[in-house]
């Protein structure tokens, strides 16, 4: 059965951290389309209001659908950018975590990470972001178990990621976790990206 992935949108969204992610599903998609089995993946932009946002260096996307959507999706992924509004909007929060019990996995990339810290739903567990801010994570929330110097952190149901092209190496893991390595390998190849796997704690 496909994977439905829920993806946030928001002004000043860092566009790697959003469309790198998608990039990896929709190929992974692709690849099982020319293999002639059932496409793995169903990717929704979910913005917080229904028009474009103007992603950080000024890029406009559009959104499929809003928070006020009530589905549920397997995967919630949260891209990092200037986050201060997003982890400060109720609306935002009261989603993720109205989401976050039917959702296979929660996710982040970059500094997506503080917005779920900020609904909640990071518990005391290891997590990691940009190199940029780990001492800021820290700072805001003690009890994580911030880690540096690593790509991306599984927990199963929580996954983080560090900056911006970690979110690659990241959505690439959930390929081989969901549809098999060699169907990540086989997307990473399309892709004419170079990954073999990345270790997590």
């Amino acid at each position: 059965m496909s994977k439905s992935i829920a993806i946030l949108m928001f002004d000043d969204v860092e566009v790697l951290d959003a469309c790198g992610p998608f990039e990896v599903f929709s190929v992974a998609r692709r690849v099982a389309e020319r293999a002639g089995i059932a496409a793995p993946f169903e990717v929704t932009l979910v913005g917080i209001d229904n028009g474009p946002v103007r992603a950080r260096g000024g890029m406009r996307i559009g959104v499929d659908t809003t928070i006020d959507d009530s589905r549920g999706f397997d995967l919630v992924l949260v891209p990092g950018g200037i986050v201060h509004a997003v982890e400060a909007d109720g609306r935002v929060l009261q989603w993720l975590r109205r989401v976050r019990p039917t959702a296979e996995v929660v996710a982040s990339v970059c500094t997506g990470v503080f917005v779920l810290a900020a609904a909640g739903l990071l518990d005391q567990r290891a997590v990691t972001t940009h190199w940029e801010d780990l001492g800021l994570l820290s700072d805001r929330w003690p009890e994580l178990v911030v880690h540096e110097g690593i790509r991306y952190i599984d927990h199963g149901d929580l996954a983080t990621s560090a900056g911006i092209s970690a979110g690659l190496d990241l959505a690439l893991h959930l390929v081989a976790r969901w549809a098999g390595a060699d169907h990540a390998l086989a997307t990473a190849s399309q892709m004419d990206y170079d990954w073999s796997g990345a270790e997590h704690p």
